[in-house]
Parts: C-alpha cells; structure tokens; sequence
C-alpha cells in the first residue's frame, strides 16, 4: 500500500468528471491522479459506473476506473464497517450505510477521504478517518 493514498469518494468525482466540471475539483482531482495516489473501491465504481449513460462512456470510465489500485472489500473491511455502523448508531447518528463502508475502506487502507458529503465529516469525529471536505470549493 501507499505510504500516502486518496480515497476519492463519488461526491467528488462528479464535479470533477462532468462536462461542466468544477475547475478547482478536477484540477485537484488531476494532479492526485497524476501522482498515482488516489485507490477506489468497488462502491465507487459501482456508484459511478451506475449514472453513466451510454455504453461507450460507461466503457471508457470503467477503463480509467480500472487502472487505479483497488481497495478490496474482504471481511476485514466489512468488520470496521459493521463496528462504525454501531458506534454511530448508539451515538444517535445515522448515516447511509454505503458511506459506512467507503469510510471503512478507506480507514483500512489509511487512505484520505476526499468529498464532498457531510456524511463523511460525521463518521470522522467518531472513528479514526481522516478526511479531505472540498465543500467550500464549490461554486455557488
């Protein structure tokens, strides 16, 4: 694994892919990918193979998608992912489980999350993830 890795959350990923792309998102994006730090996970690439509308753009993302590292989601990465659930719960947060497991995923790789999704933010204050909020980026 990398000693310093992103974990680029699909929030981001669809300022930074779409035609009318957020200029400060896709060149922070660009530069993160040009230094082969950035890992995906199977729920990324499913959340972001899923809104893809043509078969040749769904061809071509999956390609791009495919040459990043992946993170794996085995047992190991389910357990944190079942123990945040918990955690936050019992805390009286809830939060969609999908960003669970993205946030589990990158807590086993030690990956920084970048989003833009206050989900993310909330699992942080109660778990060891660390993130990256490109909220304030956006324009208005």
């Amino acid at each position: 694994m990398l000693n310093k890795a992103y974990l680029i959350d699909t929030s981001v990923w669809i300022f930074a892919l779409r035609k009318q792309f957020n200029p400060f998102i896709k060149e922070y994006v660009d530069r993160l990918l040009k230094d082969h730090i950035v890992l995906i996970n199977g729920m990324i690439k499913l959340e972001l193979l899923g809104g893809v509308k043509t078969e040749k753009e769904f061809n071509r993302l999956k390609s791009r998608l495919d040459a990043l590292e992946e993170i794996k989601i085995d047992n190991s990465v389910w357990g944190i992912a079942y123990q945040i659930a918990f955690n936050l719960r019992q805390n009286g947060i809830t939060v969609p489980y999908t960003d669970i497991l993205i946030a589990a995923s990158a807590i086993k790789s030690k990956a920084i999350l970048v989003h833009i999704d206050k989900h993310f933010d909330m699992i942080a204050r109660y778990t060891n993830l660390k993130v990256k909020n490109l909220i304030g980026k956006l324009e208005s």
